[in-house]
């Protein structure tokens, strides 16, 4: 995945399968030197990987996972007594001193910046040189204090309860955050609300105090390929907030999990991922999962921040290196074919 990226990857695994056209004896010695260099090179990288003692120095991070079910996540008499659990869950353990507390995606319920009470109550929470961050719907209002605009959003507070970053979703779900063609098509959104959600501006590395640049992620947007960061200005993580209650205990969090693990080994780069439910954890940028809260289960974990690595191929290159071999791969077949020809 660090050279190919996941479509040169695909293309080889089609190639491999592609080889017993060449006849089971012929195809299966090509097939196997083909699994043999895949596997081969994956295990080379990870052997000259760095250790568990790779790590930001002074930083460490507190994932909150609550586990609140998505049947009352957004049940109004209990946006109150779930945004206390995520308060209580936020304190540090005797002798931590985490340089942030980092909260899933639309954790809050209601707008956190619109409701000073419950900011000011997480900002004591806050590192008194980090932040607290989560997820949260974030609006634009008119001068009747009606919403014209919303965003799927993250925002960080230090200590004061301040605004020290925030980060809107730019890939949004087609019918659960917005409608596509909605001047055509005479459908709502299935999700919570009914006006949908406006896509922020696009891959964005934040500078939040106590902590190393990062590239926020909502959600789904992890999953897609060389889409993740801001490529003049390279992070040295990448933070995925989510919420998986709506998969339930299903195959779902798990397969979420498993792409944002292709995005942190395609981009060099540890991943930290916080989701409500879960699964949330700590993967480094050789894909190795550090540590992981089981899903569905109420606890909070705090972690170091691995470093990042130099950038990989697919992060340099994209999808060019896999566009020369099936480049190559064509002509080799329009060479072969002409010559059968003459």
């Amino acid at each position: 995945m660090a050279y190919l990226g996941p479509y040169g990857t695909g293309a080889a695994t089609v190639l491999i399968g592609a080889a017993f056209l060449f006849g089971w004896r012929r195809g299966g010695v090509i097939a196997l030197l083909g699994l043999a260099l895949l596997w081969g090179g994956g295990a080379l990288r990870l052997q000259g990987a760095p250790g568990r003692d790779a790590v930001q120095p002074g930083v460490s991070l507190r994932l909150v996972q609550p586990a609140i079910p998505q049947s009352l996540k957004w049940d109004r008499s209990r946006l109150q007594s779930n945004f206390q659990k995520y308060l209580a869950m936020s304190a540090p353990a005797p002798g931590e001193t985490p340089s942030a507390i980092i909260w899933g995606e639309a954790a809050t319920g209601y707008p956190i910046e619109e409701v000073e009470p419950w900011r000011m109550a997480m900002a004591k929470l806050a590192p008194p040189d980090g932040v607290i961050i989560t997820g949260t719907n974030r609006y634009l209002r008119n001068a009747d204090n009606q919403v014209i605009q919303a965003w799927n959003g993250m925002v960080a507070f230090d200590a004061e309860g301040s605004l020290r970053g925030a980060f809107d979703k730019f890939h949004l779900v087609p019918f659960g955050e917005y409608v596509p063609l909605k001047e055509l098509l005479p459908l709502q959104i299935i999700s919570q609300g009914a006006s949908g959600y406006s896509p922020g501006p696009g891959p964005r590395t934040l500078r939040l105090p106590g902590l190393p640049p990062v590239a926020p992620l909502i959600c789904y947007e992890v999953i897609f390929p060389g889409a993740v960061v801001d490529r003049a200005d390279r992070p040295a993580w990448l933070l995925n907030l989510t919420n998986d209650g709506w998969y339930g205990v299903s195959t779902g969090p798990y397969q979420h999990l498993a792409a944002t693990i292709l995005r942190a080994v395609e981009e060099g780069l540890p991943l930290v991922r916080v989701a409500n439910t879960g699964v949330s954890a700590l993967v480094d940028g050789n894909g190795r999962v550090w540590n992981s809260l089981t899903l569905n289960t109420e606890m909070a974990l705090t972690i170091p921040l691995p470093l990042p690595l130099d950038p990989p191929p697919f992060a340099r290159f994209g999808d060019l290196i896999t566009l020369l071999v099936v480049t190559f791969l064509i002509l080799l077949l329009v060479v072969r074919r002409l010559r059968a020809n003459l």
